[in-house]
């Protein structure tokens, strides 16, 4: 089977990943579940062995660790699978670990596709579309000043039948040095990028996506360079809101950072190479005393504001089709806004003007 068109994938009632754990973190196919049939240190003893004694006897210890896995794993993950379980398994190029667990599973009588190639045939898509491909992507960039609640935004817009590619969302980050979830850590690039592509391939690539604005960078993720190069020069729909909203909508909106003292000093201190000794021991010492309020304010006006000027004034920016002021960030303005975005949307379709 070499088909991984989402129809495709989808015929299948699980998609079996068999690489080491480690291997899997890393990347994998999207929905796919990890049943390795060598664990990474299992992995790396028969490759030791295959380099360093014989081929026949790593053979023989792979072998072997295979089939403890692959018997564990029917004893425990698919112990209730039924007689017509079709799953789809791959390994790293489609080779010896997921034949020898589709053999197994041919002889319990569960008919198996195994992708040919591997999860580099994966892999080789996705490079092909998001890093190699300089074919446009009809991208409108959400923008506006920190705090303006575009994420909230941009998933209100959605309802309202709007396509949206939600970056900060697949990369777990919210875009600044206060970004970060303790609890859901980041994806590793390969697997964001496998993120993006499957998320593309549901869209209608004849018609508008809005993706927030945001840096090449989203934490230590980076936006592939097909993506980035449509943001660069996207039309761009921009929010404005007052700074005392901003600041009252951001302390709702990190609450983990405002209930966690250690990380609000710990981020703060990831500014001091932007801002003198004095600014950074004013800011902790508001995060010192629960200032939230003032600590929002006055980041958002000595440093996330001039930044997103700056970075404006850099960057190659699209045309503007709307702009949007808010007196208010909560949810009916949410909705309210997200209406107009969409009528705005489908205005320019229909005028011919350019959402790439």
């Amino acid at each position: 089977m070499s088909d991984i068109g989402a129809e495709s994938l989808s015929r299948f009632d699980a998609i079996i990943d068999v690489r080491s754990p480690s291997e899997f973190a890393t990347d994998r196919l999207p929905g796919a579940i990890n049943l390795p049939v060598l664990d990474d240190a299992e992995r790396a003893e028969v490759g030791t062995v295959y380099k360093q004694e014989s081929r026949f006897k790593a053979r023989r210890i792979g072998a072997a660790y295979v089939a403890r896995n692959v018997a564990r794993h029917l004893e425990t993950a698919l112990d209730d699978r039924p007689s017509g379980f079709h799953p789809l398994i791959y390994c790293w190029r489609g080779g010896m670990r997921s034949n020898a667990m589709a053999t197994i599973f041919s002889q319990v009588g569960w008919r198996c596709g195994v992708l040919e190639g591997g999860y580099k045939t994966w892999r080789r898509a996705v490079t092909a579309a998001l890093r190699n491909s300089e074919d446009p992507l009809p991208v409108v960039l959400l923008d506006g000043q920190t705090g303006v609640a575009k994420s909230d935004i941009l998933r209100a817009a959605e309802k309202e039948g709007v396509q949206i590619l939600d970056l900060e969302a697949l990369a777990r980050h919210r875009g600044s040095v206060f970004g970060g979830y303790d609890n859901d850590p980041q994806p590793e690039q390969k697997y964001f990028e496998t993120l993006i592509f499957d998320r593309l391939r549901q869209l209608d690539l004849t018609k508008p996506i809005l993706v927030e604005a945001e840096s090449n960078r989203i934490g230590r993720c980076e936006v592939p360079q097909r993506l980035w190069n449509a943001m660069q020069t996207a039309p761009r729909m921009t929010i404005e809101a007052p700074l005392a909203r901003r600041a009252d909508y951001l302390l709702s909106a990190y609450p983990d950072i405002t209930g966690d003292k250690a990380a609000a000093l710990a981020a703060v201190d990831r500014l001091r190479p932007f801002h003198s000794k004095e600014t950074i021991a004013e800011w902790s010492a508001l995060a010192e005393n629960a200032q939230w309020r003032a600590l929002a304010a006055d980041l958002m006006r000595a440093h996330y504001d001039p930044a997103y000027e700056r970075s404006r004034q850099r960057g190659r920016c699209g045309a503007p089709l709307a702009a949007f002021s808010l007196d208010a960030l909560d949810a009916p303005a949410f909705t309210g806004v997200a209406k107009k975005i969409a009528s705005a949307l489908l205005s320019a379709q229909l005028q011919g003007k350019r959402t790439p």
